[in-house]
């Protein structure tokens, strides 16, 4: 188990939206809206555009939606060992999360080896912007807006500044790796529990003894993504977005970080709804793969991008 840079997810990504949001801080538009907040030299507007192609199944879905999707990426020795797609709908005041799950084939006829036909091992050898493609190409053209990848050094620091992360693990949890650099040791007792950020590392490292396999493990990041949302929005978020900031590389904009601070007041850490791209698993030539299913991928999208009318009529009835 070498997952020495995994990633918290949209965990960060989330606390950098909310605090843009929460913040009394107004800049000035016009250059300084083009400045870039995080590290980072790739950029998807520039390199890749996301201008919705006119001839996709969902065009008239994405032209119209007033959303921002931030593609998270987690750098493990050049492999995404975890990959999310961030969707902040800015009319409707929710936030969608899309897990891609890491064995996701994606062919590359260019590419030799198994291991390369998995969506993964893009960033390693091609970088954020096509594994960006790559992405939005399995979720039938969905539009990519921005990205932000992360590393796993500083977990410890952020889950204790909000107080530790509430989480009710349904296994014990135990794993011995001493050959890992340095020496990994996990071991989390069964029950509701409050993670503090060693256990935090050792939970999200962990990865053996979920029924589903890895499915089940990044389920389990999901809810561990959601009770850290949820712990983050208070006095302390702050100094936690502070370090963030300093830690994760993206294209996001001053801009677009004041534009998403403008939508963004009163928004609900209840309104995060978390998906796993919808497929199955299957091995080919001894290479276990995870297939999107197309047809259930369309259900998807349509789910976030076209919410039920009832859900509408509630929000004008609340408006009233």
């Amino acid at each position: 188990m070498n997952n020495k840079k995994q990633l918290i997810q949209i965990f960060l990504i989330s606390l950098a939206i909310f605090t843009i949001a929460l913040l009394p801080v107004r800049f000035t538009l016009g250059k300084v809206g083009e400045v870039r907040i995080f590290g980072g030299d790739e950029s998807i507007k520039d390199e890749m555009g996301y201008i919705v192609d006119e001839s996709g199944p969902y065009y008239e879905l994405f032209s119209k939606s007033d959303r921002v999707n931030i593609l998270v990426l987690g750098d493990n020795d050049g492999l995404t060992d975890t990959i999310m797609l961030a969707s902040y709908d800015m009319k409707n005041q929710r936030v969608d999360v899309i897990s891609v799950p890491r064995d996701t084939y994606y062919a590359r006829p260019d590419h030799k080896g198994a291991a390369s036909q998995k969506i993964n091992a893009i960033y390693g050898s091609q970088g954020v912007i096509e594994t960006a493609k790559a992405v939005s190409d399995t979720l039938l053209g969905i539009p990519i807006n921005y990205y932000a990848v992360i590393e796993f050094s500083d977990v410890e620091k952020i889950v204790d500044k909000i107080g530790g992360v509430p989480m009710n693990i349904p296994f014990t949890m135990k794993y011995d790796d001493p050959y890992d650099k340095p020496p990994l040791h996990i071991y989390i007792e069964k029950g509701q529990q409050t993670l503090n950020g060693k256990k935090s590392v050792q939970f999200l490292r962990y990865r053996k003894g979920y029924p589903e396999g890895d499915i089940g493990r990044v389920k389990a990041q999901q809810e561990f993504i959601k009770s850290a949302v949820k712990q983050a929005i208070g006095p302390n978020l702050p100094s936690v977005v502070k370090l963030g900031l300093e830690e994760i590389d993206s294209d996001i904009t001053l801009g677009m970080a004041t534009k998403i601070a403008t939508k963004a007041i009163g928004l609900d850490a209840e309104n995060m709804s978390t998906y796993l791209i919808p497929g199955g698993p299957k091995t080919v030539n001894g290479a276990s793969y995870w297939f999107a299913d197309t047809t259930k991928v369309g259900d998807m999208i349509e789910e976030i991008y076209n919410p039920p009318a009832e859900d509408e009529s509630k929000t004008e009835t609340e408006a009233e």
